[in-house]
């Protein structure tokens, strides 16, 4: 399943999971973030149950975006115990993504 994020809920689903988080910043107007769309939701399949895959709309939540330094979308972070563990920009191929997450693990 993937997650919504918003600032909402970041502290809940994101901060304080059990499960390290992937959190893809996006915006809707951004062509290479909707190209990474599809991984994302291949990567939230694969890891259901183990690790917490969603995204974040950075127009909607400037200031989660502002606090953890996201300068160009799509920017990929994976926490763990609440820290930033990995952080990767742009649209990269799925391993790339995988191996951040599996590295957090």
């Amino acid at each position: 399943m993937e997650y919504t994020f918003t600032k909402e809920n970041f502290q809940a689903e994101v901060l304080d999971s059990e499960q390290p988080v992937l959190v893809d910043m996006f915006a809707t107007w951004c062509g290479p973030c909707r190209m990474m769309g599809p991984v994302v939701e291949e990567l939230a399949k694969e890891y259901e149950g183990s690790v917490k895959v969603g995204k974040l709309d950075i127009d909607e939540n400037s200031d989660i975006a502002g606090q953890y330094g996201v300068m160009s979308v799509p920017t990929f972070l994976v926490f763990k115990n609440g820290q930033v563990a990995a952080k990767v920009v742009g649209a990269v191929p799925k391993e790339e993504l995988k191996a951040a997450v599996d590295k957090a693990r």
